[in-house]
């Protein structure tokens, strides 16, 4: 079915690279509108230009940021249809008694706290427009299943869980929906090494990659397909849920 997001705009955080980009494009690709933010300008700009995209450079932590880039996108496109809460970074691997006050706030703020955001800045405009609206927000299988080293990452993706469920029971009356998208480990990204807590290679993913059933780490594409089955109107009757993407990880 190609054109799937034919007539909707959506706003991608964190869409300069990894998962990001990869549903930013998947987006374009099926007639969508993308707005990407992220906090490198260069590199925003320039994914933008390459697949027909418009970049707002943006800090999903802070208010102001989150109205302005509501503002452009209404001033762009004219509404507003889907949220992708894709931003998101962890602290290196490692004992939690050795965790930082700076590393707990950084997880918490990025993972969580631009969610709420987000939210709470782009809630009142769905609900005063009666924009039946979608907001998908990647969260982790760490928060399902999680693994020693980093707990406070899991934690923070498990508040991501729990608030979605949450605000899926409680805006499912105003036709509003909200779903989790739960990753497993993906290689090659900016927080690969950080996830491992030692550098990225074959050698060092092949224990955890052994503990994943089909055998393979996710790409972009696998959340960008999963991602655009719930923001479309095949996945129109889809809310609450937390949907894993790992290759039976989880299981």
């Amino acid at each position: 079915m190609p054109d799937r997001m034919k007539g909707k705009v959506a706003i991608v955080t964190g869409g300069a690279s990894g998962f990001g980009k990869g549903i930013a494009t998947t987006f374009q690709t099926e007639g969508g509108s993308v707005v990407i933010t992220d906090l490198s300008e260069d590199t925003g700009s320039a994914v933008a230009k390459e697949i027909g995209a418009t970049f707002v450079r943006a800090d999903v932590t802070k208010r102001d940021d989150w109205e302005k880039v509501l503002k452009q996108t209404l001033e762009s496109y004219g509404r507003l249809d889907v949220v992708i809460n894709n931003a998101g970074t962890t602290y290196a691997n490692k004992p939690t008694e050795t965790v930082t006050d700076q590393d707990f706030d950084l997880v918490f703020n990025v993972n969580v706290r631009s969610i709420y955001l987000s939210t709470n800045v782009i809630l009142p405009y769905f609900l005063k427009e009666g924009i039946k609206g979608s907001f998908v927000n990647i969260a982790s299988t760490a928060g399902i299943r999680p693994r020693p080293g980093l707990a406070w990452y899991n934690a923070s993706k498990a508040a991501v869980i729990n608030a979605t469920k949450t605000m899926a029971v409680e805006y499912g009356p105003k036709g509003i929906r909200f779903n989790s998208v739960c990753p497993v480990f993906a290689s090659g990204t900016g927080l690969s090494s950080k996830f491992l807590g030692k550098d990225d290679n074959e050698a060092n993913r092949a224990g955890f990659v052994a503990t994943v059933p089909l055998g393979r780490s996710s790409t972009p594409q696998d959340i960008a397909n999963a991602c655009l089955y719930l923001s479309g109107d095949e996945g129109s009757f889809i809310t609450g849920i937390s949907l894993e993407v790992d290759g039976g990880r989880c299981v």
